[in-house]
């Protein structure tokens, strides 16, 4: 199916870094796809905590990257470059990016590209690569997590702890999560988590132990680090992991690796960005072998919490930054 693309495009740029009302509406040529590359119109963008670090110019960008903000997009596809063969023009997907979902118009590698999951619909779908290959690959690859097992997930209600919460309980595990407030807790529950802690009063060290009869979870998801680390380290349970995926309470901790020792566990940490395409395009093929399923069985369900137009993107960036959201942020052109 041939499409007349446009000479130039509209983009979001954040120059000079800073706070939301930096970032402004610009103009670019539309990119071509090289080999192995598609080019997708973009009908929506998924807004990430990284995005707001590269916007305030604190996050390491992996060479190659443009300069372009945006990590998912769903759209579709509008030209393919050589050697593509799953994808074909005027096929709709969303795809995990290096960079440059926030524009009317993204480059993806072919392998990094999915079908959308039935029952999901073209907007929601932007909000699925980012979290769901980050978690699949951490929580169910990485840490292995089993149905006979228990888990515990920190900011529950964030787009990671929602597909973590989510695939934790499709898997058959026993989900615990945290979040600050009561209308948070109650969607974690709704999510699928048997155990929501709301830590603005509660320990959530102190429940997991009660819940499990003092043994300690098996896998713990951690987005927050800094002083949260010796407590969950101390929370494992014997052959427990540890899997941290953002540092946003420190990077520093003073932890007591005689329970390391002792209880022969695991700590670990990723970030997805940085990988190959073969590692990511391979994460991507298992989503849509073991998790899209799940979406057509209602097992899973998109959580999108607000779609804000390109022009109003200082504002969902506030949102996010407000952590007063539940769910995923998508932008749309």
């Amino acid at each position: 199916m041939p499409f007349d693309l446009p000479k130039d495009m509209t983009v979001i740029l954040a120059d000079p870094p800073g706070g939301p009302d930096v970032m402004r509406l610009a103009s670019r040529p539309v990119p071509q796809p090289a080999a192995g590359e598609v080019l997708i119109r973009v009908h929506a963008a998924g807004v990430n905590g990284a995005d707001l670090r590269e916007r305030e110019g604190k996050y390491p960008v992996p060479p190659g990257a443009p300069d372009i903000m945006g990590l998912e997009v769903s759209g579709e596809i509008v030209a393919v470059g050589e050697g593509c063969s799953r994808f074909q023009s005027g096929d709709q997907v969303c795809a995990l990016l290096i960079g440059g979902g926030y524009a009317e118009y993204a480059l993806a590698p072919e392998g990094q590209c999915m079908m959308v999951p039935q029952t999901v619909s073209l907007t929601d779908a932007a909000g699925l690569p980012e979290v769901f290959c980050t978690v699949w690959t951490n929580m169910m690859d990485r840490c292995g997590l089993q149905a006979s097992e228990s888990v515990l997930i920190q900011g529950g209600t964030s787009g990671i702890g929602h597909a973590a919460i989510s695939l934790a309980r499709a898997c058959g595990a026993t989900v615990f999560a945290t979040a600050r407030t009561e209308e948070k807790c109650a969607a974690m529950r709704r999510f699928g988590a048997h155990h929501p802690i709301n830590y603005s009063h509660q320990d959530f060290a102190e429940v997991c132990r009660t819940e499990t009869d003092g043994r300690g979870v098996d896998v713990i998801i951690d987005i927050i680090g800094g002083d949260y680390l010796p407590k969950e380290v101390e929370l494992l349970a014997h052959g427990g992991r540890l899997m941290i995926i953002n540092l946003r309470g420190g990077k520093v901790a003073e932890v007591d690796f005689g329970q390391v020792h002792a209880k022969h566990l695991t700590i670990t940490g990723a970030r997805l960005r940085p990988r190959s395409i073969a590692e990511k395009s391979e994460i991507c093929r298992s989503l849509e072998d073991q998790v899209w399923p799940l979406f057509a069985q209602g097992k899973i369900t998109p959580e999108t919490c607000a779609v804000f137009r390109f022009a109003e993107v200082a504002e969902a960036h506030r949102l996010m930054e407000s952590s007063q959201h539940i769910g995923k942020i998508i932008l749309t052109p």
